[in-house]
């Protein structure tokens, strides 16, 4: 009976450590199967719906425009040549103003007393050099005594002009025509050299500033007049003349072009607004035109997805043109091909797809 007690015990040891591998061998499996009837098993059979577009001939000597931003002519931070308190700020922002137009008045109260006491110095200079001037000619005195008394009347007219000129200095006056942009101070505030009082904004001339590519700097040339116009009056229409070609490239490998552009009557343009300028493409005829959502690859070798027997193929093409959001193919492409212009989640070269 211990015997047979034995044997079954040992047959149990063996027995229960495979069950329960088993056991769990059919857990792992049923989990496994659990796990990828949850997971997305994309099919590359399946066709992918995307949207296509039938190549034409179009006219490709269109007018075409490149973005760029208005910016002041001139302007500036106006700032005290002397140290002085302020006592009158004679505009506001958004006041216009002329050149030469008083802006600022700074206390120079005791600068005229200097002045007052310089100029009863020289009342008194003048009286001696005339006294002496007589004296010398009857040999009175000597005229070494004559040459002090001009001297010192020399040296108080410098004064005078030295005092003359730090007065004209508190008085504070516009540089140029403008609209004053900022006011910086108050009455009553302390000015110093270097210190901003107020900004000064001409907008009657603005700058306009584009970045275009290397191939594309031909189009330009230096005093040149182009056509312009700003986004938020797309109705008048500017002219712009080219006065800077930039000779660096910014770090989009792009190069700036300026123009200089006299504003409307009424300064309508603002500095900072957006605009645009006008230019007409030098290619004339026909060409195949393609919006620029459609190129894949790089810049070097441009692909698009052309659609045959309801597959998408990668073709390789060569760009002539940029334009805004449309770009010519001079090779690559023929009238009548279908390219695919938007749906490209899951396309691939070869892919099966269908046209919405």
């Amino acid at each position: 009976m211990n015997t047979k007690s034995s044997i079954l015990k040992k047959v149990l040891y063996v027995i229960i450590p495979l069950v329960i591998i088993a056991i769990v061998v059919i857990k792992l499996k049923t989990n496994k199967e659990i796990t990828q009837s949850k997971v997305y098993q994309y099919d590359k059979e399946q066709a992918i719906n995307v949207q296509v577009d039938t190549l034409q001939l179009e006219n490709v000597n269109a007018e075409f425009s490149y973005s760029g931003t208005f910016e002041p002519n001139k302007e500036t931070k106006i700032s005290a040549e002397l140290q002085g308190k302020i006592n009158t700020i004679l505009v506001d922002a958004g006041s216009v103003v002329s050149k030469g137009q008083t802006l600022i008045q700074l206390d120079n109260s005791l600068l005229k007393l200097q002045l007052q006491t310089i100029e009863v110095q020289i009342e008194g200079l003048e009286a001696d050099v005339n006294r002496y001037t007589i004296l010398a000619k009857a040999d009175a005195i000597q005229g070494v005594q004559l040459e002090k008394a001009e001297l010192g009347l020399k040296s108080a007219k410098v004064q005078k002009a030295t005092f003359l000129e730090q007065i004209n200095k508190t008085t504070i006056k516009a540089p140029f025509n403008g609209v004053v942009t900022a006011k910086l101070s108050e009455e009553g505030a302390f000015a110093a050299p270097g210190v901003p009082l107020l900004q000064i904004t001409d907008i009657t001339t603005l700058k306009f500033t584009v970045n275009v590519p290397e191939k594309d700097l031909s189009q330009f040339k230096l005093n040149q007049s182009y056509s312009l116009s700003a986004d938020a009056y797309s109705e008048i229409l500017l002219t712009g003349k080219t006065t800077m070609i930039g000779s660096k490239a910014n770090m989009g490998s792009s190069f700036p072009i300026q123009f200089t552009v006299n504003n409307t009557s009424d300064l309508k343009i603002k500095s900072g607004m957006f605009g645009k300028v006008f230019l007409k493409n030098e290619m004339s005829g026909k060409g195949i035109i393609i919006p620029s959502s459609a190129i894949q690859g790089t810049d070097n070798q441009p692909q698009v997805y052309v659609v045959k027997n309801g597959k998408a193929l990668l073709q390789n093409i060569t760009i002539s043109k940029k334009t805004q959001n449309k770009a010519v193919v001079s090779n690559g492409l023929n009238e009548g091909d279908v390219i695919v212009t938007n749906g490209f989640i899951n396309l691939f070269d070869g892919a099966n797809v269908t046209v919405k």
